[in-house]
């Protein structure tokens, strides 16, 4: 809170920014500005809303300060960027972003909001450090709707992998330790992503579609097609790191390729994973400026499932994706303080002392720190202030179902 606080001009923001951070971690039923608001002893949520939408504070440097931070505990010259996108169901279209599109949260066609994040993953642990809103073409074609959600007007119209450039590209810039990048098809599919990481010199390990087509020595090749070729003695058993069952053992192989879209120099192959129990296969765009051992590109491919698990912890814990708001800054808001809580957490986990062997204990994980904290910060409310928050949720209540009967009404005399 010290390290952001400087980016908050008054006190009554920082006031408040803390207090949001708080009771994002509080095990709310649900977490909006009413339940922050009444959380925090305030008598309505009008300023927690302002805090998001209108208050005076650097939303970007705060997140700025949270990713240089988790630097300076995670930090390691071999650490991983793992770029991702999730989705947020929501109703309606007025939602910045909103529209019905593909949500790897749920795996089909959703009403819903889909963004672009990074996790920073070393041996020492792993923590969310940036975002972006992906803004469909349904919304940057449309001025009067991009106003209307407050967007700012040089946005416009980017693809997911080119979010995910600038994410990595403006963490690269900032000095942040990191050695590769990995994540899904979306980003392995595109040559651009691909181009920008081999021209910074930086390794990549991108899953790609198995229809792929890869340029090898043999002419070209879809990635499937060089899979079912291999020998037996191609394969490597190798594990992909400790998953919450144990290890997680594939059989792995490497075929040398060329890839003239990304760039000549350096080490170009494609990695194969096969899965030991039902044979199926999964495909990784590689490059390396040197050839480096199978192993190496296999820890660094087992490091993109850090990216769901920091999907699932932040909506679990830090109320990633319960925001109810429908504009831009009040979106890049939000999810600068879920990331906030979430690093924090994360961090802490990371950094407490190994317990001694001998006590019994497993080492403290996001989930019971967050309950410590809870309950040390725990804000004592006497009955009167409930029963005034019980009051002010009913009135609200019924004028907004006042209005409704009115537009209504309105709606079938004409």
């Amino acid at each position: 809170m010290g390290r952001v606080a400087g980016h908050v001009g008054r006190v009554e923001p920082r006031k408040r920014l803390r207090q949001f951070v708080f009771a994002m971690m509080a095990p709310l039923p649900r977490v909006n500005c009413w339940s922050i608001a009444e959380h925090a002893g305030e008598a309505c949520p009008r300023g927690m809303q302002r805090f998001l939408s209108q208050a005076a504070w650097d939303q970007d440097a705060v997140l700025d300060e949270v990713r240089d931070w988790v630097a300076e505990h995670l930090g390691q010259t071999d650490a991983t960027l793992v770029i991702d996108e999730t989705g947020d169901q929501k109703k309606g279209t007025a939602t910045v972003g909103t529209q019905r599109q593909y949500s790897g949260t749920t795996g089909r066609i959703e009403n819903c909001q889909v963004a672009v994040y990074l996790t920073y993953t070393s041996n020492a642990g792993h923590a969310l450090i940036g975002r972006s809103l992906y803004l469909p073409q349904s919304w940057t074609d449309d001025p009067e709707r991009m106003r209307a959600a407050g967007v700012p007007d040089e946005i416009v119209f980017a693809t997911k992998p080119a979010l995910a450039r600038q994410l990595i590209g403006q963490t690269l810039d900032a000095g942040v330790p990191a050695g590769s990048v990995t994540g899904d098809e979306v980003y392995g599919n595109d040559p651009e992503l691909r181009k920008a990481l081999h021209e910074r010199g930086i390794t990549y390990v991108l899953a790609v579609a198995k229809t792929h087509s890869i340029a090898t020595g043999i002419g070209t090749r879809k990635a499937v097609e060089l899979a079912v070729r291999l020998k037996p003695d191609a394969w490597n058993r190798l594990s992909a790191g400790k998953g919450a069952k144990g290890e997680r053992w594939y059989d792995w192989a490497v075929v040398e390729t060329t890839d003239p879209a990304a760039g000549q120099a350096g080490h170009h192959v494609l990695l194969i994973r096969r899965n030991r129990k039902n044979g199926e296969y999964a495909f990784y765009r590689a490059w390396t400026p040197a050839p480096v051992p199978v192993r190496a590109l296999v820890r660094i491919a087992g490091r993109r499932w850090t990216i769901e698990e920091s999907f699932a912890a932040s909506k679990e814990l830090a109320a990633l994706d319960e925001h109810q708001v429908r504009a831009w800054t009040s979106w890049q808001r939000w999810t600068a303080l879920a990331i906030l809580t979430h690093a924090f957490l994360s961090v802490m986990a990371a950094t407490e002392p190994v317990p001694d062997p001998a006590s019994g204990l497993i080492r403290l994980t996001r989930n019971e720190l967050r309950r410590i904290l809870t309950l040390a910060i725990q804000p004592v409310h006497d009955v009167v202030h409930a029963l005034h928050w019980s009051n002010w949720r009913r009135t609200h209540q019924a004028r907004a179902h006042q209005s409704h009967v009115r537009r209504q009404l309105a709606t079938e005399s004409t």
